[in-house]
């Protein structure tokens, strides 16, 4: 008898050890971050162009934002209000759903399908799902199954933005007839990239064209005439800040704000790309240095990040709609052509037209969208680049982070005055109407 009870005792013991734990799955805003940041990683390895990194981050933040929107009614659902969005599925039932935990599973689902690397998401992914699982069987399956429908929801939704077809559109056709017209600039010379990028679905904004900028001057290469001073102005700046060495502030604010996924570099014979965020990632950066600094919980998290990524987004949308129907000449080509032939700017010129500059459009459109959120004085030190080998910037706020990203483009010697200036004005104004349109929050002064 002793013999079968010890047995016994061995048995219920192996088949204790064996069953999953039951504990609840807590999910914190790190993790949502690790997501965040995850993608980032990713879209740096992929090389993805600006424009579409923009809508790289939007989805997934919108899919994110949408399950929470359900439980928390202190965040209204953007159905009705982001074009053709409509029709979010209800969870099947509320009992044992984690909706932070659904909300992440539809955040990194979103991103596997909008990246290349789709096995570098796909193992993250099963890492944490064999941790939750273990964690909580129950509770992972019935939020794992509402976060992919969601996400799936999400897809079908994002499928109707027109990007797929803008796959298949012609190349940008450059006029070399045309003084004025953009050319392709040194180093690799590339084709410019999204000549079509006006034709994908705005998230708010009601066209491409609804914060169209006053034109840059008329073109003129005649000394005296408004735009050569712009052109002179960007050579003088640029002979003037490189003389005071690599050491310079000016030289500093330009290469912080780089972010510039195209940088091209010859050794020799060989050419290779040094891989870098976008202007966009850097604000979704600086949405992450703000909640993290706030202390804001999971849903304020998500809800910074979806608020956000919007905003840049439309802001791409807008100044690619500008971009190629002025098709401005870049400074490089001109100053080369008619000043100093030698000359090179302080950044490698990206590949696509001048005018207005896109760092400054989609910098003053998230700014707004930022100080909706955490107020026009909130100080930070932006440590976004410290990974790419950057120190740490301080701001007094994110109008001020805003300016600086826009000035930095004429101390790097890639954009004129007007282009800058202009630029943050499309962008703040286009900031502006889509905080002014989305009602997200209920529970804070600013929206």
């Amino acid at each position: 008898m002793k013999k079968v009870g010890a047995l016994l005792c061995m048995v219920l013991l192996i088949t204790v050890s064996c069953q999953k734990a039951n504990e609840p799955i807590v999910i914190t805003p790190d993790d949502y971050h690790g997501s965040v940041d995850k993608v980032t990683e990713v879209m740096i390895h992929d090389i993805f162009s600006p424009p579409v990194a923009s809508r790289i981050y939007a989805y997934p933040n919108i899919a994110a934002y949408e399950i929470l929107a359900k439980k928390n009614e202190g965040y209204q659902s953007l159905q009705n209000q982001l074009k053709e969005l409509s029709g979010i599925p209800d969870p099947e039932t509320a009992e044992n759903l984690n909706y932070e935990l659904a909300a992440l599973i539809a955040h990194i689902d979103m991103n596997r399908r909008l990246i290349f690397s789709e096995d570098r998401i796909n193992s993250y992914r099963d890492s944490l799902y064999t941790i939750w699982e273990d964690m909580n069987e129950n509770e992972f399956a019935i939020s794992k199954k509402y976060g992919l429908q969601v996400s799936e929801h999400i897809a079908q939704w994002m499928d109707k933005d027109n990007y797929k077809q803008t796959r298949t559109m012609p190349k940008f056709t450059v006029n070399s007839e045309d003084p004025s017209r953009w050319q392709p600039t040194p180093p690799s010379y590339m084709d410019g990239i999204e000549p079509h990028w006006s034709k994908i679905r705005a998230f708010v904004i009601d066209s491409a064209a609804q914060f169209k900028p006053t034109p840059p001057p008329p073109f003129s290469m005649e000394e005296g005439s408004d735009f050569y001073k712009e052109v002179r102005e960007v050579y003088d700046i640029s002979n003037e800040i490189t003389a005071k060495g690599d050491e310079s502030e000016e030289v500093e604010i330009a290469k912080f704000w780089d972010c510039n996924p195209y940088v091209s570099v010859t050794r020799g014979h060989l050419m290779f790309a040094t891989k870098k965020i976008t202007p966009g990632a850097h604000w979704i950066g600086i949405a992450k240095i703000a909640t993290k600094k706030t202390d804001s919980d999971f849903d304020k998290t998500v809800y910074a990040y979806t608020k956000t990524s919007i905003a840049i987004a439309d802001a791409f949308i807008s100044c690619w709609d500008e971009k190629y129907r002025s098709n401005l000449i870049r400074p490089e080509t001109l100053i080369n052509e008619h000043i100093d032939d030698s000359w090179e700017p302080v950044l490698q010129t990206p590949p696509f037209p001048e005018y207005t500059s896109g760092h400054s459009v989609v910098s003053g459109a998230a700014s707004v969208a930022l100080t909706s959120i955490f107020g026009s004085d909130f100080a930070f030190d932006d440590d976004t680049e410290v990974p790419y080998g950057l120190p740490v910037r301080s701001f007094t706020s994110f109008y001020e982070a805003a300016d600086e990203a826009a000035i930095s483009r004429m101390y790097g010697g890639i954009h004129y005055r007007a282009a800058v200036e202009i630029g943050v004005k499309q962008g703040r104004d286009l900031g502006k109407f889509v905080v002014d349109n989305l009602s997200m929050s209920t529970t804070t002064q600013t929206q």
